[in-house]
């Protein structure tokens, strides 16, 4: 079965496939069994999380835990990236306690969990340490870079629903037709030249699709590995911004040339439900995103005609490629803690994956998650893209992002709290150059200009 992609422009909420209708009592969901006359002995837990494919196929499969755990219902509130970011750290940092389950990613674990406002979840585990659950679960199977990566001072703050670095994709039957060979590494240069033969000899086809929607886990993501990979970075040693160093210039100049001349109509509003949506639908000739997308269009048409190859590079490899995890976590103020618990454990676990598989096809297996799934022959048979995958995700550094040594952590974006405001205020400079309402030399000095106020606000700077 091909899952819809949606575009987050029209946010359509998913409905689960005929014969599993969905009963609702005041706006909440209910499962089967749970009628109003037995309500108030039902645990409602809300799951805040990301209108991505993935996503949607575990909101359709939620029945099956509900049947398993009498007496829990689980309410989804699903939203756009930047709209899931913003909820969730206002809720988050304010103890609200308005979601029992939040979604979040790597950027986001060290930082709250050394603020208290996630639940240490290695403590929680062992509590029943040695039951048929645990066991069952596995910590050890879950890959140790995304392990690693939602943990703060050795323990796990947060599961991971899936994992992923990033790869070009690109269509094999363009390039066959235009005598072009894509690289297993590529660098940007050769990616520039492939655009400009496959817009010359194409006519309706976007030669590169690349996120242009401001956000520091949208536009940026993709962005600033162009970056890393030019030789450039957000801040040297001293914490000083470096927009105005020629390798960060040159890499921006680049990815907004790139989307100009070569990229999809009205790039600045595309994130990576919309660049998604673009290639399964067959518009495009070039794509550099997360490696979780390709299992979202494996049953569509495009994917028989669709190569695989790494992230490209530039000056260094270092930081070409991200890594990055969408993990569930508790909430340290949610109400419903112990029912949560019992979801998370169940949506990122190995009986979760059969059950994927069962129902969306073996290529749609919890992608860059665990060990025995991304080892399996038969996976890797239908999912050519698995090996390149893997490799990304063990290659990736965040301790080592960039070609120069820098006082910050993270690939595609800066591990300190006061990026999340200034990521999105760069970004939104930068896809004003994408629109051309604006000079590439001008949002690079405004950029400049923000990034050293926010530095020196903070503290960073003297």
């Amino acid at each position: 079965m091909f899952f819809q992609l949606t575009s987050h422009r029209t946010v359509t909420k998913k409905i689960l496939t005929a014969g599993t209708a969905v009963l609702t009592l005041s706006g909440m969901a209910v499962s089967a069994g749970v009628t109003p006359a037995n309500a108030q002995n039902v645990t409602t837990i809300t799951v805040a999380t990301v209108n991505n494919p993935q996503m949607i196929q575990m909101e359709n499969l939620t029945k099956y835990f509900e049947k398993a755990n009498p007496g829990i219902v689980v309410k989804y509130d699903v939203m756009p990236e930047n709209v899931l970011r913003n909820k969730v750290t206002e809720d988050v940092s304010t103890n609200a306690g308005k979601f029992d389950v939040v979604t979040i990613g790597s950027y986001e674990v060290p930082l709250w969990a050394k603020n208290g406002w996630l639940v240490n979840l290695s403590k929680d585990m062992p509590s029943t340490q040695g039951s048929a659950a645990v066991k069952a679960y596995d910590v050890n199977d879950l890959l140790k870079p995304i392990r690693s990566a939602l943990s703060y001072q050795n323990s796990l703050y947060a599961v991971p629903f899936y994992g992923e670095s990033s790869m070009m994709m690109y269509r094999k039957d363009i390039f066959k037709k235009d005598h072009l060979v894509m690289p297993l590494h590529p660098t940007w240069s050769q990616i520039q030249h492939f655009a400009f033969v496959i817009k010359k000899d194409n006519k309706g086809i976007t030669p590169m699709i690349l996120r242009g929607l401001p956000g520091w886990g949208e536009q940026l993501a993709p962005l600033d590995t162009v970056i890393n990979a030019f030789g450039g970075e957000w801040f040297n040693m001293k914490w000083q911004p470096q927009f105005n160093n020629p390798a960060t210039k040159n890499a921006v100049t680049f990815y907004v040339n790139m989307l100009r001349n070569y990229g999809e109509a009205g790039a600045a509003s595309d994130g990576f439900v919309e660049c998604e949506t673009l290639w399964a639908q067959g518009k495009g000739a070039m794509w550099v995103d997360a490696t979780s997308a390709a299992p979202d269009f494996a049953a569509s048409p495009v994917s028989a005609k669709t190569g695989y190859a790494f992230a490209p590079y530039q000056v260094t490899k270092n930081g070409s490629h991200w890594l990055w995890s969408w993990a569930l976590s508790l909430d340290s103020a949610g109400k419903n803690q112990s029912a949560a618990t019992k979801f998370i454990m169940w949506a990122t676990s190995k009986a979760y994956a059969k059950l994927v598989v069962a129902h969306y096809g073996l290529a749609q297996s919890p992608p860059g998650t665990r060990y025995s799934i991304l080892n399996n022959p038969k996976l890797q048979k239908v999912a050519p893209w698995t090996q390149i995958e893997v490799t990304s995700i063990k290659t990736a550094d965040p301790m080592h992002p960039t070609l120069h040594q820098v006082p910050y952590t993270g690939v595609q974006y800066v591990d300190i709290p006061e990026f999340e405001g200034l990521g999105t205020q760069v970004s939104q400079d930068f896809a004003a150059a994408i629109t051309g309402s604006k000079s590439v030399s001008s949002v690079l000095a405004e950029a400049q200009q923000q990034a050293t106020q926010t530095m020196q606000q903070n503290g960073y700077l003297k």
